[in-house]
């Protein structure tokens, strides 16, 4: 009787989930430039206070830095998930491959004009979500930025191309070489612990990337705009020695003042 074989040598079954990847979300509608474009006056430290004000908590994405400093953008969310990698279900093996059929690779194709890729990637220093070719190709097809929970490869050169992008960290890796796998795109996503929809706004600057959901962009444009002109006219106060506790944030005395100060600026 021969030997049995060893078990690293009996070919795995594959669950019927794998013969379903990449998983794609359903169609989903992108903010209007009317909404977008007063957006970009708003800073994400604006943004992420008015937010919490309103009672949305969670909408700072902590973790990736901004590693083109002075960039701004603010533009809708297209969004790639990245799941832990499991052998029977899709692995590393053949990584140029099988990263071409998956979502990694699919999501690029979805990307218009003004998109932020936003990446879910556990905060994973060793996987490299993608790399200098897939970037060119993103900044081709008209993306403003990108958002990584964790890395991204080739960093000397991405940072020739000229995009944008709030990253954990970098790597060396490849995609598929570390212990995640691109399984989802335009599905939700958790970057760090902030929810993040297809179609949501996100507002990044050199402070981080910030969540702004889709339908709350109105009131924060209403109220961001407020915000930023009343802080450069407590900053004017603070410059020249005035008090704290009257210019920052504004008692109804300050405030008074500063409506004065507003008439006269326009």
């Amino acid at each position: 009787m021969p030997m049995p074989p060893e078990p690293r040598d009996i070919p795995l079954p594959t669950p019927a989930i794998a013969r379903e990847l990449p998983i794609s979300g359903p169609p989903f509608a992108r903010p209007t430039h009317e909404t977008l474009d007063p957006l970009r006056k708003v800073g994400s430290a604006t943004a992420s206070a008015l937010l919490h004000r309103m009672g949305v908590r969670q909408t700072y994405i902590q973790g990736p830095l901004p590693r083109v400093p002075g960039s701004k953008v603010v533009g809708p969310a297209v969004t790639l998930q990245f799941m832990p990698q499991r052998e029977d279900v899709a692995s590393g093996m053949a990584q140029e491959h099988v990263e071409k059929v998956s979502a990694l690779w699919a999501v690029f194709e979805t990307v218009q004009p003004g998109d932020i890729l936003c990446v879910q990637a556990w905060g994973d220093m060793y996987t490299g979500c993608m790399g200098e070719m897939l970037v060119t190709y993103f900044k081709g097809r008209g993306g403003a930025g990108i958002v990584v929970d964790g890395c991204i490869r080739d960093w000397p050169h991405v940072q020739e191309i000229g995009v944008p992008v709030w990253t954990k960290g970098f790597t060396p890796n490849f995609a598929s070489q570390g212990t995640l796998f691109p399984w989802a795109y335009n599905v939700p996503v958790a970057l760090d612990r902030v929810l993040v929809l297809p179609g949501d706004i996100i507002i990044a600057d050199d402070d981080g990337a910030v969540l702004v959901p889709q339908a709350m962009a109105p009131l924060l444009v209403e109220h961001g705009g407020e915000h930023e002109d009343w802080e450069v006219f407590s900053r004017l106060k603070l410059a020249e020695g005035g008090s704290l506790k009257k210019y920052y944030p504004l008692n109804d005395e300050g405030w008074a003042e500063y409506e004065a100060w507003r008439k006269t600026q326009s």
